[in-house]
């Protein structure tokens, strides 16, 4: 894990997202300030680390670090923005949901939302920066909470399988019932869906 240092920075932030490519549910950002003086083994990209170890490490995150929060934007939003402006938006959201101001911000992937403290996007940074790897375990769990709750809503789409990906399971269950007021609808596979539905429906002989 690589050690980013700043002269003039005591507190460092390390933010990240999970949701960008699902059909279904909010993009779920989290900005992370770990304790020096409270170190926690085993800080990875979450997508490399088993559920029972990212669950364990969420709670040590939580406990231990100097701040976290979490930050999101809705389908909704998504539509409206685009997945790339909302992303940039939840990101937002969550630094300044921080309890405690960071001096420098350290951002997963090639670029940086606007804020009101320097930044620094790295690319894989959930795998090199320990900071931005507890804010993708983070945002890991709790998107995939989220995901668990929506498949209790509704069961027949499997989206604690999937956690809302457009794997073959949810192309197939979003053609078999169309999409729920959770699916993004600008994304395609969702919006021609509802393009296929109201032709569908246009087809349909008028009721007398």
């Amino acid at each position: 894990m690589a050690e980013f240092i700043y002269p003039d920075a005591r507190l460092i932030a390390g933010v990240d997202e999970v949701g960008r490519g699902p059909l279904v549910g909010a993009v779920v950002t989290a900005a992370v300030i770990l304790d020096p003086a409270n170190p926690i083994a085993g800080l990875a990209d979450s997508k490399k680390l088993s559920e029972k170890r990212r669950l364990a490490l969420y709670d040590e995150i939580t406990a231990k670090a100097l701040a976290w929060s979490l930050g999101r934007a809705e389908p909704e939003e998504i539509d409206r923005l685009n997945i790339l402006h909302a992303t940039m938006l939840a990101m937002q959201r969550a630094v300044a949901g921080l309890a405690v101001q960071p001096d420098f911000v350290l951002i997963d992937g090639n670029r940086c939302p606007a804020l009101p403290m320097s930044a620094q996007a790295v690319v894989k940074g959930d795998s090199l920066v320990a900071e931005i790897s507890a804010a993708s375990i983070l945002a890991k769990v709790t998107r995939d909470r989220e995901m668990a709750e929506l498949d209790s809503l509704f069961p027949d789409y499997g989206f604690a399988q999937h956690k809302g990906y457009p794997t073959a399971l949810h192309l197939e269950k979003l053609t078999q019932h169309g999409a729920t007021p959770h699916h993004r609808r600008s994304f395609a596979p969702v919006r021609n869906i509802l393009i296929d539905a109201d032709v569908l429906a246009a087809r349909q002989p008028a009721a007398l």
